[in-house]
């Protein structure tokens, strides 16, 4: 299955006329809300199909991106193995006795000491996110809040033969940045 990777947001400008228009805007609303509530950013993997997510959305420090990508940190990410095993919110912090391979430590000396990760399943589907800051935990009301746009992002992206066809393959060539005033 073919991973369609958002490493970034649907700017509203982007946006052309269609019948899903209510729909991109949404997810553009929705990301963009993340956004500020994840201000060291985020990854969402929604719709996994054993291993490969349908859609990704990602917004940490490209420094950081690549540091995990070119370590394969995604195998011994605790965040990672938490969202396979479960359904529901843990804070970074609870799963620090599961880091083994020290990716959260690692993720702090890039910026990241404070995170949440979700993880949703609906009819078999499953969605994880997880989220950054380098100031603070995680409020419980930002916690609700971020839980609430996952699983309304898990809604809105689940089934791609909703879509206009025009749709669908602009969400297949988007590759536009979510990116930070670094």
């Amino acid at each position: 299955m073919n991973c369609l990777v958002l490493v970034a947001s649907v700017l509203p400008n982007n946006l052309k006329e269609s019948k899903d228009m209510p729909a991109q805007l949404e997810i553009h609303n929705t990301l963009s809300e993340l956004q500020q509530l994840a201000p060291a950013g985020f990854a969402l993997a929604f719709h996994i199909r054993y291993t490969t997510p349908t859609f990704l959305f990602q917004t940490y420090a490209k420094d950081w991106l690549d540091y995990y990508s070119q370590n394969g940190l995604v195998m011994s990410d605790p965040t990672v193995a938490w969202g396979f095993e479960n359904t529901g919110v843990a804070r970074w912090s609870d799963l620090a006795a599961q880091d083994t391979a020290g990716v959260m430590s690692k993720a702090a000396e890039y910026g990241m000491p404070y995170g949440a990760v979700f993880a949703i399943e609906v009819a078999e589907s499953r969605s994880l996110g997880s989220f950054a800051r380098s100031d603070r935990e995680f409020t419980e009301s930002e916690i609700e809040r971020m839980q609430a746009a996952v699983a309304k992002l898990h809604d809105l992206t689940a089934d791609l033969e909703r879509l206009s066809p025009e749709t669908s393959a602009k969400l297949r060539t988007m590759s536009v940045q979510f990116t930070h005033s670094q």
